[in-house]
C-alpha cells in the first residue's frame, strides 16, 4: 500500500472589488448614485404625479411671494408717500357749526414729540345763548316724510353706518410673582384670586407688551411736518368747553368719584394697557394700543380732571406707537381710537391728536382694498396685510357702516379726500344692495362679492344696530342735506315698526325684538337700548313726533330691563314673555344671557331723553343705575368689574374686566344726564358717534 500524500498547504484568499466613484465612507457621490437609482425604479406614473406636486408647489410659492410683496409695499412705500404728501386742494367739506374764529394754520410742532393713535372721547357745549330742551322739532324745521322724499326724488348720495358688539379676543398679560391679596369688602371673598399676578411694567423705555412679548416701538413713524407747503385746515368751529367741571352738582361729584376710583385702578394695575382686571390686579391686552387711556381721555376732559388728561396726553405723545406688527378690527379702531383721537382734537384743540389721527386713519385704508370695496373686518396697521376673520370671508353690515362719521371728518380736517370716498363708497354700494326687508338689512355681508349673506335674520342688536344708528348721525353731521341717507332711515323705522315692534304680558313693555325666516324671537339684546336715544334725536332735529312717542316707551322697557334685576343692573340679553301668566315676569332672562358688561346704551338714551324733554325721572333712573355699578361692581382696590349674575346680590360672580367704554362711555354719559346746561355738547352743534366721541355738525358752506 501506498500512503496517502500528504495534505496541500491551506491558502486563505481576501476578494476586493473597486468601482469608480464609490467609497468606503459613505460619499455623497454613492448617495447621489442611489437615490438616481431608486427614482428610475419608481414607475412612469409615481415619477409623474411626484413631477406635478413640486411643480405646483413652486407656483404656490411664487405666486405667494409676490402677493406678500405687493402687501408689503403698498403698506410701507406707497402709504409712506401718502404721508408725506400735503393736500394742494383747500378742505372740500364746511366748517363746523357755531364756531369761535381760530387761525386758518394749526401749529405742526409736537412740543412733546412722538405719535400716537386712539381716539379721544368728546367736545365742548353749544354757544352762549344756545336753545335749551324742548319738545321733538321745536328747534328745527319740519322735515319730509318718506313718501314726500321719494316724490321728490332728490338726492344726494346715501351713506350708511353702525354700532358694535363686544370684543371677541383678549390676551392675558404676562404675569410676574405672585403675592397673596387681601380683601377689603366680603362682596368680593369668593370671587378674588388668591395669588394675583402682574407683571412688573418697564417705566423708563418705550416697549408694548404684545402677545406676551416684549416689542422696542421703532423709530420714524412721525408724519412729517412741511410747515410752508401744509394748506390751512379748517379750524373747529363747534365750541369748546374749559379743562375745568363748572361747579359740578352731587351726582355729578359722584360720576367724578366714580371716575377717579376707576383710573386709579388702570393707572396702577394696568397703565399704558389695553383693559385692567381689577380682582387680579393685572392686566389684559387686545389691540396693545393703551385702548381704556385713548377712550378716557376726552371724558376726562368733560370732568374737568386737567392732570389725569395731562398725564394721560403725555402718555400718547411719548409711548403710542402705531408702527407695529399688529392686526386690528377696522371697526373697533375706528370708533374708539380714530373716533376718540378726532374728538380730542376737537376738544382741547391740541393738534398733537389730529396728527395722531392722520397717521392712524392712513394705516387703516388698506382694509378697502377689496375686489367689492366692501373692506376687511382686520388690517395689520404695521404691514399694511388686511383680511376677514379667520372663520369667514364676511364682515358685518354694522361694522362696515359705522365708520363714516370718522372718516368723513378726518377728510374734512387734512383735506384728503381718500378716508372720505372709501367709506361713502361702502354706503353707496350697502344702499343698492337687494336683501332687505323694509329697510331692514342682514347681519353680514361678503367682502369679494359685496352681497348679503345669511339672508332672512334681521335684529338690532350686535351685528347691525350702529348701521341704523349712523344712518341718522351722518344726515346729522353733514347738516341735514343728504336725503337718500334720511329715506334710508326712516325706512327702516317703519320696518322696525312693521316687523320687529311687539309689547310684552302682562306689563305691555313695548320691545324690539328680531326676525328669522319669518319666525318672530322675543329676544332683545341691552344694546338695542341704544334705539330711545336715537329716535329722540331725530325727533329733535325735525322728525315725526311719534318717533318721540316711541323712544319713551323703549325707554321704559330698557329701565325695566335694569330694575326687573336683583342687582339693579341689565344683564346683556332679554326674552320678553308674549302670553299673559300671572306667575311671570315681563322680562325673563335665561342662564347664560344674565352677564353684565358696564355697558352704556341705558344710560346713553337716558341722556337724550332728560336733554330733549327735561323730565327729571330719567336722571332719577340713572342714579339708581350709578348706585348699582357702585355696590356690584365695584372693586375695593380700584376700578370696576363686569360681573357675571345680575340675578344674586350676593354673589354677582365678578368677571375681573373693567371694559375701555366704561369710562369712555358710560360714565360720560351719566355726567352729561346729570347736568341741566343744555349748552354742555349742545345736541345742536355735536353728533356723538357710537363710542361717545362727540364730532361736530358741520355748517353750511359761508354759514356761521
Amino acid at each position: 500500500m501506498y500512503p496517502p500524500p500528504p495534505p496541500a498547504p491551506r491558502r486563505d484568499f481576501v476578494s476586493v472589488t473597486l468601482s469608480a466613484g464609490r467609497t468606503y465612507d459613505g460619499s455623497k457621490s454613492w448617495r447621489r448614485r442611489s437615490c438616481w437609482r431608486k427614482w428610475k425604479q419608481l414607475s412612469r406614473l409615481q415619477r409623474n404625479v411626484i413631477l406635478f406636486l413640486l411643480t405646483f408647489l413652486m407656483l404656490c410659492g411664487l405666486l405667494c411671494y409676490a402677493s406678500v410683496a405687493d402687501q408689503w409695499r403698498a403698506g410701507n412705500g406707497r402709504s409712506a408717500e401718502e404721508r408725506k404728501r400735503r393736500p394742494v386742494d383747500p378742505p372740500v367739506l364746511p366748517a363746523p357749526r357755531k364756531a369761535e374764529d381760530l387761525p386758518g394754520v394749526l401749529p405742526q410742532d409736537d412740543p412733546w414729540g412722538g405719535k400716537e393713535e386712539y381716539r379721544l372721547l368728546r367736545s365742548s357745549g353749544t354757544p352762549a345763548g344756545a336753545p335749551g330742551p324742548g319738545s321733538a322739532g321745536e328747534q328745527n324745521g319740519p322735515v319730509p316724510c318718506l313718501e314726500e322724499l321719494r316724490a321728490g326724488g332728490g338726492g344726494q348720495k346715501p351713506q350708511r353706518h353702525f354700532r358694535r358688539g363686544p370684543p371677541n379676543l383678549q390676551i392675558r398679560a404676562p404675569s410676574k410673582g405672585s403675592e397673596d391679596r387681601r380683601q377689603d369688602d366680603t362682596k368680593w371673598r369668593d370671587e378674588a384670586v388668591g395669588d394675583a399676578r402682574r407683571e412688573e411694567r418697564h417705566t423708563r423705555r418705550t416697549v408694548v407688551s404684545w402677545r406676551g412679548a416684549v416689542i422696542e416701538p421703532q423709530p420714524g413713524t412721525e408724519l412729517p411736518t412741511r410747515k410752508a407747503e401744509a394748506p390751512p385746515r379748517p379750524s373747529s368751529q363747534a365750541p369748546r368747553i374749559q379743562n375745568q367741571a363748572a361747579s359740578p352738582n352731587e351726582r355729578q361729584r359722584a360720576v367724578i368719584d366714580a371716575f377717579r376710583h376707576a383710573w386709579a385702578g388702570y393707572r396702577k394695575f394696568a397703565w399704558g394697557h389695553d383693559e385692567l382686571k381689577p380682582v387680579s390686579r393685572s392686566f389684559s391686552e387686545w389691540f396693545g394700543l393703551g385702548l381704556t387711556l385713548i377712550d378716557a381721555l376726552d371724558t376726562m376732559w368733560i370732568l374737568g380732571l386737567k392732570k389725569e388728561f395731562e398725564e394721560a396726553r403725555k402718555w400718547v405723545s411719548k409711548k403710542l406707537r402705531f408702527q407695529k406688527d399688529v392686526d386690528v378690527n377696522l371697526f373697533e379702531s375706528t370708533i374708539r381710537i380714530l373716533g376718540g383721537l378726532l374728538s380730542a382734537y376737537h376738544l382741547s384743540g391740541d393738534d398733537l391728536f389730529l396728527k395722531k389721527a392722520e397717521d392712524f386713519g392712513n394705516r387703516l385704508m388698506p382694509a378697502f382694498r377689496t375686489p367689492s370695496k366692501i373692506p376687511y373686518s382686520d388690517v395689520n396697521i404695521g404691514t399694511g396685510a388686511a383680511h376677514p376673520p379667520r372663520w369667514t370671508s364676511d364682515s358685518t353690515v354694522a361694522e362696515v357702516t359705522s365708520i363714516q362719521l370718522e372718516f368723513r371728518e378726518l377728510s374734512r380736517l387734512t383735506g384728503n379726500k381718500k378716508f372720505q370716498e372709501a367709506a361713502e363708497e361702502v354706503t353707496r354700494r350697502v344702499h343698492s344692495l337687494p336683501g332687505k326687508k323694509d329697510g331692514l338689512v342682514p347681519m353680514f355681508i361678503n367682502t369679494h362679492s359685496g352681497l348679503f349673506t345669511h339672508m332672512g335674520v334681521f335684529t338690532l342688536g350686535a351685528r347691525a344696530d350702529s348701521y341704523y344708528e349712523y344712518l341718522l348721525k351722518q344726515w346729522v353731521q353733514g347738516g341735514k342735506k343728504e336725503t337718500q341717507l334720511l329715506e334710508d332711515y326712516l325706512e327702516a323705522i317703519e320696518g322696525i315698526r312693521r316687523h320687529l315692534l311687539r309689547r310684552s304680558e302682562p306689563g305691555k313693555l313695548a320691545f324690539v325684538g328680531e326676525l328669522a325666516h319669518g319666525r318672530f324671537s322675543a329676544k332683545m339684546d341691552h344694546l338695542v337700548c341704544f334705539l330711545p336715544g336715537t329716535l329722540a334725536l331725530g325727533a329733535h332735529h325735525g322728525l315725526p313726533a311719534d318717533h318721540m312717542e316711541l323712544a319713551r316707551a323703549l325707554m321704559d322697557t330698557c329701565y325695566q330691563m335694569n330694575r326687573q334685576m336683583e342687582t339693579g343692573l341689565s344683564p346683556e340679553i332679554v326674552h320678553f314673555n308674549l302670553y299673559p301668566q300671572n306667575d311671570r315676569k315681563d322680562v325673563q332672562v335665561k342662564p347664560a344671557d344674565r352677564h353684565n358688561l358696564l355697558r352704556p346704551e341705558t344710560v346713553e338714551s337716558l341722556f337724550y331723553l332728560h336733554r330733549l324733554t327735561g323730565d327729571p325721572k330719567y336722571q332719577d333712573w340713572g342714579w339708581e343705575i350709578l348706585q348699582s355699578f357702585n355696590t356690584y361692581t365695584r372693586v375695593p382696590s380700584g376700578g370696576y368689574s363686569s360681573i357675571s349674575n345680575v340675578q344674586d346680590p350676593l354673589n354677582p360672580q365678578p368677571r375681573d374686566k373693567m371694559e375701555s367704554f366704561f369710562l369712555g362711555e358710560t360714565l360720560k354719559y351719566l355726567y352729561l344726564l346729570f347736568s341741566d346746561d343744555p349748552s354742555l355738547l349742545s345736541l345742536d352743534a355735536y353728533v356723538f358717534n357710537t363710542e361717545a366721541h362727540p364730532l361736530p355738525i358741520w355748517a353750511p358752506p359761508g354759514g356761521a
